[in-house]
């Protein structure tokens, strides 16, 4: 796994072989990363990566020098990886929570412009991630979230979709902000 971009581009993260998270591969972020570059400037960016694994799309984001990138992870061995991964780096902008995603956007009292969301793809309130963010109003008015999904997740028919990015076996479902009137 690799940095694809930005101030620390090329540098390689090396979880180690017992890791249990799916990291997501550099093609499908590149393109992912090359789609957000077109809409927003990083430089501006408050970013929330929940399920965050192994960190590889809180390090693309820091890469980027985004304002902060929070990322939350509930596996205490990732957690303590992406911790250290932060400290060699000498990240500034990253601060690492060790919890679980829900309980974290439900106490969440900070807003965020991108949220991006990498929950293991058989996990059962999958397609629940996107009206719970906007039920907690925790993205930005002109922001987005980000659900990275397999095949057999349709995210089309939920308020504040937007569309799909399909990339090999990953899927991106974007949404925009969302209120229920």
């Amino acid at each position: 796994m690799r940095i694809v971009s930005g101030k620390y581009k090329g540098r390689h993260i090396s979880p180690p072989k017992n890791f249990r998270a799916r990291p997501t591969t550099d093609f499908a972020k590149e393109n992912i990363f090359n789609i957000l570059n077109n809409n927003f400037d990083f430089s501006e960016l408050d970013v929330l990566d929940l399920f965050s694994g192994t960190g590889s799309i809180s390090y693309e984001f820091a890469s980027r020098e985004c304002i902060s990138v929070i990322s939350i992870e509930s596996n205490f061995k990732h957690h303590l990886f992406i911790k250290k991964t932060i400290e060699e780096l000498g990240l500034q902008n990253v601060k690492t929570i060790k919890s679980d995603a829900f309980r974290y956007v439900k106490s969440c009292n900070k807003t965020f412009d991108i949220i991006f969301a990498d929950p293991p793809y058989e996990l059962k309130e999958i397609e629940t991630i996107p009206s719970y963010i906007f039920e907690h109003q925790i993205l930005k008015k002109d922001g987005w979230l980000i659900v990275e999904h397999g095949d057999k997740t349709n995210f089309s028919k939920q308020a504040g979709f937007k569309e799909t990015r399909k990339y090999g076996g990953v899927n991106f479902s974007i949404f925009e902000h969302y209120e229920k009137s």
